[in-house]
């Protein structure tokens, strides 16, 4: 769905991918791509079992569980505790070896270089009326977690997401809904074209 100032991916347009090692699927959602590199990458990932994250060097990454258990996050010097809807935010770079604690899950991942944007991911749950504000240069999305919120009159159903690129949004969410918002702010004035999976 597209109406000038938004635009939907729908969940059943997205694509699986299944890993090399068999350990889980990802779902490509949106790519911030200047030429043919990507500053910024956002996809959603079933893990079915314990495991090493892939090498993302050069890269920022905020991971957030969505549906299932939490997900420990073993690196050489600490563990992160995955807990669902609240991200977590740490280097691509990292050697990370997750270990699930209650079974499959499916995780959110926004990635970045940090030499070309900002990222963040927030959890918003209802009730909430509230605007969200344009980033002076930069992407607004929002990935539906649960119920119907509405964004600009428009409802999200979970594992939908919708991009806003030239105007604030207007958020509504009743009892029971929820969302990732998810900023990326542009550190410079080289174009980035957003890249949406059923383009």
């Amino acid at each position: 769905m597209e109406n000038g100032v938004m635009q939907i991916l729908k969940a059943e347009a997205l694509i699986d991918v299944p890993w090399k090692n068999g350990g889980g699927i990802t779902r490509n959602i949106a790519k911030g791509l200047t030429g043919d590199r990507p500053a910024w990458t956002l996809s959603r990932a079933d893990v079915a079992d314990d495991g090493p994250f892939s090498d993302f060097s050069g890269m920022m990454r905020v991971l957030t569980v969505v549906s299932g258990g939490t997900m420990i996050l073993n690196t050489t010097d600490a563990a992160l505790t995955a807990e669902l809807w609240k991200p977590v935010r740490f280097d691509g770079g990292l050697a990370v070896t997750s270990r699930l604690t209650d079974g499959p899950i499916t995780d959110f991942n926004l990635m970045f270089d940090p030499t070309r944007c900002d990222g963040h991911v927030m959890t918003r749950q209802g009730p909430l009326v509230s605007q969200c504000l344009q980033p002076v240069q930069g992407l607004l999305a929002f990935h539906g977690l649960a119920g119907t919120p509405k964004i600009n009159g428009t409802s999200l159903k979970p594992a939908d997401t919708a991009f806003i690129t030239k105007t604030h949004a207007a958020l509504e969410l009743a009892e029971g809904d929820a969302l990732l918002e998810i900023r990326l702010s542009y550190l410079d004035r080289v174009p980035i074209a957003l890249c949406i999976a059923d383009r």
